[in-house]
């Protein structure tokens, strides 16, 4: 264990914190309360964590109260666990029961709001889902008389877009395990072994180093560059005058980073070398160009106007970066359109690409926070010039 990484977990007065500003949220979004019942929004609320979430035959419940404490309907089996976290209202039911499998507990725990605004937020827009039978939910109207059911993932988005200094630490520590091991790459892999092999080596040494999950590391090679970023690792076994590309998604504490490092195997191709320059300068024109009050939208112009006039001939990815934390990619987006206003405490990826031949595509991708002062990186700069596999 490596002893110089932060804690696990969260002191009550985080939650304390989070509940509080949410609950100003809510009063401007006119809820009486959002209930939860994703792992990331459960997590975020309650503190509650565990492998269980695997297991999709239960659903779990998290109420945020406009006034007042939490609320956790829940299979009884989770009972001790939650009973450690900082909520004290905790109502259970002896789960599976497919015949009521918490709706109506849920639902007399939502009549019990009291009454401002006459609705409840749920789980049911954009980057959002529900984690209970579509039938369940569809029953709740009539069990709640005189309350609508409205989209809570505004207001939720609202809140997770902010992230506290111990959010902040948190996703720093993945960004910082994941650098160390992204280094160790010329070192740990080697001309010969499959992109499998290339991908287990680095998730090997990133578990070493004290990260916690893997859920993402996509890997994939090619002569002169890739054509994919999203699939892999295969059996392809990486020759000279590949491109290796690796992508991550690490967690330290439940929270991820998001991003890639190339590596050129043996040597490295003249066209590919140019377009790895002109993304990396994207690159450094998209975290130059951060500041509060900037648009989503203003950070895309900036990187796609740095990558057409590196030649680019596309980018099929529909957007230059997004947000992160509990989640691999969080609100917001940058893309055309998008006019969301950065704010400080948000924590970006710049994450400018382009296809600079028929079939060949490089992307770079860096971890930042923004401060009042523009961006903060939380990775370390990619290096400038190609990384070789010897």
């Amino acid at each position: 264990m490596n002893r110089s990484l932060p804690p696990h977990g969260f002191p009550n007065s985080e939650f304390e914190t989070r509940l509080s500003l949410f609950q100003r949220i809510m009063r401007e979004h006119r809820l009486d309360g959002v209930f939860v019942t994703t792992p990331q929004n459960f997590r975020y609320f309650t503190g509650f964590a565990s492998q269980f979430w695997e297991s999709p035959t239960r659903p779990w419940f998290a109420i945020l109260p406009l006034e007042g404490a939490p609320i956790t309907v829940i299979p009884a089996i989770g009972v001790d666990v939650m009973a450690t976290t900082w909520v004290k209202d905790i109502r259970s039911w002896p789960a599976p029961v497919p015949e009521d499998d918490g709706v109506s507990l849920l639902a007399e725990a939502l009549r019990s709001l009291p009454r401002r605004f006459g609705r409840i937020g749920a789980e049911i827009g954009r980057e959002m889902s529900l984690r209970m039978p579509v039938s369940d939910y569809l029953k709740l109207p009539a069990l709640l008389p005189g309350i609508e059911l409205v989209d809570g993932s505004p207001a939720i988005w609202d809140a997770r877009m902010i992230k506290t200094d111990a959010e902040v630490e948190r996703i720093r520590t993945a960004c910082q395990i994941a650098c160390d091991s992204y280094d160790a790459v010329p070192e740990i892999v080697t001309r010969g072994m499959t992109e499998r092999e290339a991908v287990q080596a680095v998730r090997v040494e990133a578990t070493k180093r004290g990260i916690d999950a893997i859920p993402f590391m996509p890997g994939v090679s090619g002569p002169g560059g890739v054509s994919q970023i999203v699939a892999g690792p295969a059996d392809r076994i990486l020759a000279t005058g590949d491109i290796l590309f690796i992508d991550t998604g690490m967690t330290y504490d439940g929270y991820f980073c998001d991003f890639d490092r190339n590596f050129a195997v043996g040597t490295l191709d003249a066209a590919c070398a140019k377009a790895h320059e002109a993304v990396w300068q994207a690159t450094e024109a998209g975290i130059a160009a951060v500041r509060p009050g900037v648009t989503t939208e203003d950070l895309w112009r900036v990187m796609s106007a740095a990558l057409e006039a590196a030649g680019a001939l596309g980018n099929s990815a529909g957007r230059l970066g997004h947000g992160l934390g509990l989640q691999l990619t969080e609100p917001p987006s940058h893309r055309e359109g998008d006019r969301t206003a950065i704010r400080e405490g948000m924590v970006l990826t710049i994450e400018p690409g382009m296809e600079y031949a028929p079939g060949k595509t490089i992307v770079h991708e860096e971890n930042i926070v923004v401060r009042a002062g523009g961006a903060e990186l939380l990775t370390r700069r990619a290096p400038r010039e190609l990384p070789i596999i010897r």
